[in-house]
């Protein structure tokens, strides 16, 4: 059977995907954000019709387990707007949790991973975990242990959360050299956080994907370097690991409130990326790579 994209209204071909936002929230939820969850599905609705409007086709919302992913309501806002959600499992740091609720499930992720990944129901299509700042700790560790199980037994790709961007080659270590996953199955998260071209450039080179993520994000402040750390990237070889998202995670930072919202990446971006580094580059950035990181030889244990 050749690779699919598992979708919120189930698996397609890699080739139907379309024009991708790869890492975008459309409900989320954390203790650490008080008063500023995405909790309104129409909200959401009117967020991806925007983003429809303009020619996307796809969005990965990267919320997993616990912060408020609200998988049930996702098929009707795809069938609505017309726009291929995928979901995921996974688990962010511990700080963005309730200790009461999870203490239950902390020494059964793995099983919890692989049954949101291909139980029955609305399936997630990638496992999101995270990293530390400047290292791993043990919450990474043990989420990626439980995460790297699930991947084998289900091939789904592995989204990183990396804090601050930091901490990508150890990420990449664990997860490679210690838990046997191969980078092409990695999508490192939040990279232009920490614009170091030659980290970004020894990741491509061992094959993950590099997702630049954030425009949503104000106080990061470096949206200015996106388009020279792209133009690295490219002028090394590696356009065909690069991918682009919002990252929306406040009400606040959506297109109907003061923040650019996730049209900003098809009304801005995708237009400079077009007009200083090409029109074949911004189709690999927007269509092919996200059709190819996505993508996974489906199977259930």
């Amino acid at each position: 059977m050749s690779a699919q994209i598992r979708t919120v209204l189930g698996d397609i071909a890699p080739a139907y995907l379309g024009i991708t936002d790869s890492h975008d929230h459309l409900f989320f939820r954390s203790p650490t954000l008080p008063g500023q969850e995405l909790d309104d599905p129409a909200a959401a609705l009117v967020e991806l019709k925007a983003f429809a409007a303009l020619g996307g086709r796809a969005v990965a919302q990267w919320t997993p387990w616990g912060l408020g992913p609200r998988l049930d309501e996702l098929p009707d806002l795809s069938r609505q707007s017309g726009v291929h959600v995928i979901a995921a499992t996974g688990m962010h740091q511990a700080r963005h949790y309730d200790p009461t609720e999870l203490t239950p499930v902390y020494d059964g992720l793995t099983e919890l991973f692989i049954r949101e990944l291909t139980g029955p129901g609305i399936r997630a299509g990638m496992i999101k975990i995270s990293g530390a700042y400047h290292h791993l700790d043990e919450h990474t560790r043990h989420v990626a242990r439980a995460a790297a199980a699930a991947h084998h037994a289900t091939d789904s790709p592995i989204g990183i959360h990396l804090e601050a961007g930091s901490a990508a080659l150890e990420m990449l270590e664990l997860l490679s050299d210690t838990h046997g996953i191969r980078p092409q199955r990695i999508i490192l998260g939040h990279l232009h956080r920490f614009p170091d071209t030659r980290i970004h450039r020894r990741a491509a080179e061992v094959g993950a994907y590099l997702a630049f993520d954030g425009p949503s994000r104000a106080h990061h402040n470096t949206d200015w370097r996106l388009l020279d750390i792209l133009a690295a990237l490219t002028d090394a070889g590696h356009t065909h690991r690069i991918l682009l998202g919002g990252d929306t995670v406040t009400a606040t930072a959506r297109s109907t409130a003061d923040g650019p919202g996730m049209p900003f990446l098809l009304t801005t971006l995708r237009p400079r990326i077009e007009r200083e580094l090409g029109p074949d580059i911004a189709t690999a950035i927007f269509i092919d790579n996200p059709a190819s990181a996505f993508a996974a030889n489906w199977r259930s244990r």
